[in-house]
């Protein structure tokens, strides 16, 4: 019974992950962001090769709404794989190589720079070096102070 909700979590998980990824919410609406009349990168920016300590970003305090949309969106496409506590021991976290990223996990707290993390988020895994199983969330690169926010809720998990 347990093998085939874990299952199910995680076929739920990868279809979220990749209705997000491909501009569509967990709903079937679409999630991407409006066209605009500059054109959009062709690639990510690569991430730095070995940060040397975390980096303070300097977009201002995110708001109240930023924070709780931040919240929502780590509660609702995070914990699938990192746990709700950011220990990397979400239910679809069983079958992936390698494992969801610790967040209490001080030597990755050392080492990432904040925008690495905000790269990441946006981003996904593969295009900074990492596991292609990190999902991209491109309906996140026009919200600047969502994603600050969900990178002050992976620093927060380094602090506990």
């Amino acid at each position: 019974m347990l093998g085939s909700w874990l299952r199910a979590a995680l076929i739920g998980a990868c279809l979220l992950a990749f209705g997000v990824a491909c501009g569509r919410g967990g709903d079937g609406s679409s999630t991407a962001p409006a066209p605009s009349a500059t054109p959009a990168p062709a690639a990510a920016p690569a991430a730095p090769a070995a940060p040397a300590a975390p980096e303070t970003t300097a977009a201002a305090e995110p708001s109240a709404d930023a924070r709780q949309e931040a919240k929502e969106i780590f509660a609702s496409r995070c914990t699938a794989c990192h746990g709700p506590e950011g220990m990397g021991n979400g239910p679809a976290s069983a079958g992936l190589t390698p494992p969801p990223r610790n967040f209490h996990d001080q030597a990755f707290q050392a080492r990432a720079t904040d925008e690495h993390i905000e790269q990441i988020v946006q981003y996904g895994g593969a295009a900074v070096g990492l596991s292609p199983a990190m999902p991209a969330n491109p309906d996140l690169t026009s919200k600047p102070e969502v994603v600050a926010a969900l990178r002050e809720i992976i620093r927060n998990f380094g602090k506990q």
